[in-house]
């Protein structure tokens, strides 16, 4: 069973770890190629590299685990205390080394995937080198992900663009050609989710694919995207992006940490309002999907980041019951069941 992940950054790297066990799926992740903040930043000015940091998470969650979990904690290290390599990761310079002696990030990503024991594909939604538009109701307008992921202000975003043109990777297309499912997010809506909806080629994919598209809702609203929107607002939006109907859309009924909730709420966030049901034609799935450690922040890392986040394991077995539901997922499961980790 082909399974489609589309996004970056911690979001897809949750559903990925929490799918990989399950020997019967063939996973694909699909990343977004426009973050400019960070080290990512630097990897594109100085480097003239594509953003590699989103790349790296899903190479790690998708890797065959290893006892002593070294690998893991060296291409996560994240340097601090010095003024030329503060914010970098370990992992981001080794990508920016193979590239540059394979001359091909593409490459790159394929060697790296080879060397750790990637169980799935990994792939860039684009190579083409593009920023992120938006402009917002109160006529400001933002060029760059890093500045729309942080705005200064709750402003609300009535447009949104690429900067140029930006073609899809063939081998993204191809992937959800073949997918039985699709898997949009968690991620933040315009900074991770959309993007690619934007590359030519890949709404287009996802509407003319026979698979079946599963949304999976974020926890927390966050400003300058989800702020006083609702599920079902979230999900209008993207459908719009998408051309069709989403067919399940995962929520969370779980309780979320209240140490890590109240941080939220001071700053002004809060749960995103559930107002679906079944009656638009979606499936609407709640289970306890939320991580009940507490996530701190990585020594180095400048950039805001999500406190509360899914549990691998939760989502993973919620989005296996949905796979199994048809005749198909339940033969792979039969047959293939015995061999999940």
């Amino acid at each position: 069973m082909n399974i489609v992940v589309i996004g970056g950054g911690t979001g897809s790297t949750v559903v990925l770890e929490g799918l990989k066990k399950y020997r019967e799926l063939h996973l694909s992740v699909i990343v977004g190629m426009m973050d400019d903040g960070g080290s990512n930043a630097v990897v594109r000015d100085e480097f003239g590299l594509l953003p590699l940091s989103d790349v790296r998470k899903s190479i790690l969650a998708l890797s065959e685990d290893n006892e002593s979990n070294y690998l893991r904690k060296l291409l996560t290290y994240r340097y601090s205390g010095c003024d030329n390599l503060s914010g970098h990761t370990l992992g981001n310079l080794l990508m920016v080394a193979m590239s540059d002696i394979l001359g091909s990030e593409i490459e790159a990503i394929d060697t790296l995937s080879q060397m750790f024991g990637v169980r799935g594909s990994v792939m860039p939604v684009t190579l083409d080198d593009v920023r992120l538009v938006a402009e917002y109701d109160d006529g400001t307008k933002i060029v760059g992900e890093h500045y729309i992921d942080e705005p200064e202000k709750d402003i609300n975003i009535v447009k949104f663009y690429l900067n140029g043109k930006a073609q899809a990777f063939p081998r993204a297309i191809q992937a959800i050609k073949d997918a039985d499912y699709v898997i949009l997010g968690p991620g933040d809506l315009y900074t991770t989710l959309l993007p690619n909806l934007l590359v030519d080629g890949v709404g287009k994919a996802i509407k003319k694919s026979h698979a079946k598209v599963i949304y999976i809702s974020n926890l927390m609203t966050k400003i300058g995207q989800t702020r006083h929107k609702s599920v079902k607002d979230i999900i209008n939006i993207i459908e719009g992006y998408v051309g069709r109907k989403l067919d399940y859309v995962l929520l969370n009924n779980g309780r979320i940490p209240k140490e890590a909730f109240q941080r939220y709420v001071e700053d002004g966030e809060n749960l995103i309002k559930d107002d679906v049901d079944e009656s638009g034609g979606r499936m609407i799935i709640r289970k306890d999907l939320v991580a009940n450690d507490d996530i701190k922040q990585e020594k180095g890392d400048t950039l805001k980041r999500s406190f509360v986040r899914h549990d691998s394991q939760k989502v993973g077995k919620a989005l296996s019951r949905i796979f199994t539901k048809n005749p198909l997922g339940r033969f792979f499961r039969n047959i293939f069941g015995q061999y999940a980790d």
